[in-house]
């Protein structure tokens, strides 16, 4: 009578859902998340049968606790004590169910904390089946979560309870009893942060913004530009929907829009209102020129273009923007000037009062937005990125970063970069998370003075950016970071050591690909290996393609929600091409060369297109150009291969030091381990390396260049 009375209670007050069944087996560990103090009492209520709970000792110290227990069969457990771990070993072999906290405390961060060794090693050793459950929004309870600061919190916040599949954690292989429990417990924590990612509602971008507004509140700051203007929940609600009503005059549902627009608070929400309307916004990337821009536009058929006549002519875009045809111009300066009475009417009185309604009907599954490939090795292609791609991502980044709304994020990187516009917008716009938007990563010095001024705690950027940034930082400008996440390209060790020595600062890397919305793996808190790239993030799968003359590693193939619905390219206009590799459809070829050790982290070996075969061997221009930046670090290098009769292909590094000569590679090569293939047949001096708009190496200009200066160097000769 007591349960069903709790359960009552729970229902009523907490609305709470129970998702899936608990199947008791002979030998089942029931593990879940720790939210709040009500995590026991629910999962007491709505266990099918009488189970034995592992409670730490402090735990029992507690009054309100004692009395709880009585009601329960409980073990009091020191997890330091061998002892005590053998006894709940015993308890699950003799057949009585164990309920489990592996976090060992309630979380203080929203997330998963850190999981014990010692109650991860209990299922292992007693062959026990384990039952991950779910416990989702208590955290957000008043009274019984411990989380602080401006963390949203209500008197009886939803609550839902996910029970995933029973699975077996075979006893580890290892050397020592300490290596055995460690891969255990990483085990444990991979179970519960696949649950994390599994328990994700599904829905549209648009709805997702809408709850984050209905947890935070409409008065809740969100975004503020370097002008002074800021943007709460409300006032990014009131644009998007109107944005997105005027926008719907002349566009259809299903259409592609054209979008080229800076990094400002309209800009977001106008993507809002493309998102609430049903239209996909395609995100055109201004620095890659009329051509660029063209083709684009030709890929994803979008016969109109909203930008703004003040961006076109801060950036001086105006004659490039002139020579595109087939698109109707619309600036958002005009744009305004057409909302109506009725549209102000309807805005006031059904939209902000309803905006659920207000909003079309989309499908998880439906396209979000298209963004293009930087063209770094060849033509720009558009990659089609679903609503459920998107979220997937984010919150496959949420299982891997802590993130708390008292975090700011600087973002400076381009809303047409997918790293910019999964993880600079639209993540903190569904979490919660503020904004620091400014135009450009290319103010080297002001940015690292606003990250100070504004108390950033997170930054996105390449590692370019993070160079430049870091040589004219002042050591205390990045004292409020709490992450400096890198991607797009490989983070230096000149870089990474100048950020830990300087201020302090462990960059976490990652890695990733638009077509993968686009993280595909990171480092986190939990999990890091300085020179990797991290493990991959919860829900992808990879397999690994052979590849001639490299032994340790192969091509990385990936599959999972986050991979794009597919490419749309200049030549098949609007017609899709879904992912599709070496094992199938629904893969996709990474291009890249990767090595995978036993716990998971991946450490990028090179691009496939980035490989030259000298005398027969397989040589990385990553490797290259790692030995060239260990010869010169302060200097920019980048390596190509161009043909030669006698090896098959000679390797020519372009660097921006003068001095730089073969000999200061041949000690930094021996020094790095590096074979004697891998050290460039020429060295040629330029100004400066050619870059793309988001700090990525122009490697077709790279090549151009090097086949310009050989060309001179020959005839000169």
């Amino acid at each position: 009578m007591l349960r069903i009375a709790v359960r009552l209670i729970l229902r009523v007050f907490y609305r709470l859902t129970f998702r899936g069944e608990v199947t008791i087996a002979d030998r089942t560990v029931i593990v879940a998340n720790h939210q709040s103090f009500l995590d026991a009492v629910i999962l007491w209520a709505f266990l099918p049968r009488e189970t034995t709970w592992i409670v730490h000792t402090q735990v029992a110290r507690s009054r309100f606790f004692r009395l709880c227990l009585t009601q329960a069969r409980h073990y009091l457990v020191d997890i330091s004590s061998p002892y005590a771990l053998k006894t709940a070993v015993g308890i699950v072999e003799s057949g009585q169910p164990l309920v489990i906290f592996p976090e060992g405390r309630l979380t203080v961060t929203g997330s998963l904390m850190k999981v014990q060794e010692g109650t991860s090693f209990i299922a292992c050793k007693a062959g026990a089946v384990v039952v991950p459950v779910r416990i989702d929004g208590a955290v957000h309870c008043r009274v019984f979560s411990r989380m602080s600061g401006d963390f949203p919190k209500r008197w009886f916040p939803r609550i839902t309870v996910t029970v995933g599949e029973p699975r077996l954690i075979p006893m580890p292989e290892a050397p020592s009893g300490k290596e055995r429990r460690r891969i255990a417990a990483e085990t444990m924590r991979s179970i519960l942060l696949e649950m994390e990612f599994a328990s994700r509602p599904r829905h549209s971008l648009y709805e997702a913004f809408l709850d984050a507004v209905e947890l935070h509140g409409r008065s809740r700051r969100m975004v503020e530009e370097p002008t002074g203007q800021t943007f709460t929940y409300g006032l990014l609600l009131k644009a998007s929907l109107a944005l997105g009503r005027l926008v719907s005059k002349f566009t259809a549902e299903g259409e592609a829009v054209g979008v080229l627009m800076p990094n400002v608070g309209a800009t977001l929400s106008l993507l809002l209102g493309l998102f609430a309307t049903r239209r996909i916004p395609a995100v055109l990337n201004y620095t890659a020129g009329p051509e660029g821009m063209q083709s684009a536009l030709r890929a994803s058929q979008a016969r109109v273009l909203l930008t703004s006549r003040a961006f076109l002519e801060r950036a001086k875009l105006g004659p490039a923007v002139d020579q595109l045809q087939g698109v109707r111009l619309i600036y958002l300066e005009d744009l305004r000037q057409t909302l109506t009475l009725r549209d102000k009417l309807w805005l006031v009185l059904y939209a902000l009062r309803r905006p659920r309604r207000a909003m079309a009907r989309v499908q998880p599954h439906e396209p979000a937005v298209v963004l293009f490939t930087s063209g770094s090795e060849g033509k720009p292609k558009g990659v089609v990125l679903s609503h459920e791609n998107i979220l997937s991502n984010i919150a496959q980044i949420r299982a891997m970063l802590p993130l708390h709304p008292s975090d700011r994020i600087m973002l400076a990187m381009p809303l047409f970069h997918s790293f910019g516009l999964t993880g600079g917008f639209l993540t903190p716009v569904t979490t919660g998370l503020r904004i620091f938007i400014y135009p450009t990563p290319l103010h080297y010095r002001l940015i690292p003075e606003l990250i100070y001024d504004r108390d950033c705690t997170i930054v996105f950027a390449t590692n370019t950016f993070l160079s430049h940034y870091a040589r004219r930082a002042h050591p205390y400008d990045f004292r409020s970071l709490r992450y400096v996440v890198a991607g797009a390209e490989k983070l230096t060790d000149e870089v990474r050591r100048h950020y830990m020595d300087k201020f302090g600062v462990r960059i976490i890397e990652g890695y990733g690909a638009t077509e993968c919305s686009p993280v595909i793996s990171a480092n986190s808190p939990l999990g890091f290996r300085a020179g990797t790239v991290g493990r991959l993030v919860p829900g992808m799968e990879h397999r690994l393609e052979p590849v001639p003359a490299i032994e340790d590693g192969g091509l990385l193939h990936v599959k999972g929600p986050n991979v794009m619905l597919g490419y749309w390219r200049e030549a098949h206009p609007g017609v899709l091409e879904p992912p599709s590799s070496y094992f199938g459809p629904g893969w996709y070829n990474t291009g890249d060369v990767v090595s995978i050790d036993r716990d998971g982290f991946i450490t990028l070996v090179g691009r496939m297109k980035r490989f030259a075969k000298v005398a027969g061997e397989m040589v990385s221009l990553e490797l290259v150009e790692k030995i060239a930046e260990a010869a010169s670090p302060t200097a920019a290098h980048a390596a190509t291969a161009l043909p030669d009769q006698r090896r098959g292909e000679m390797i020519v590094l372009l660097t921006q030091d003068r001095d730089l000569r073969r000999e200061r590679l041949q000690q930094a090569a021996q020094t790095l381990g590096a074979p004697e293939l891998a050290i460039p047949r020429r060295v040629l001096f330029v100004e400066k390396i050619p870059l793309l708009g988001n700090g990525k190496k122009d490697y077709p200009a790279v090549l151009a260049i090097a086949q310009s200066l050989t060309l001179e160097s020959a005839v000169a000769g």
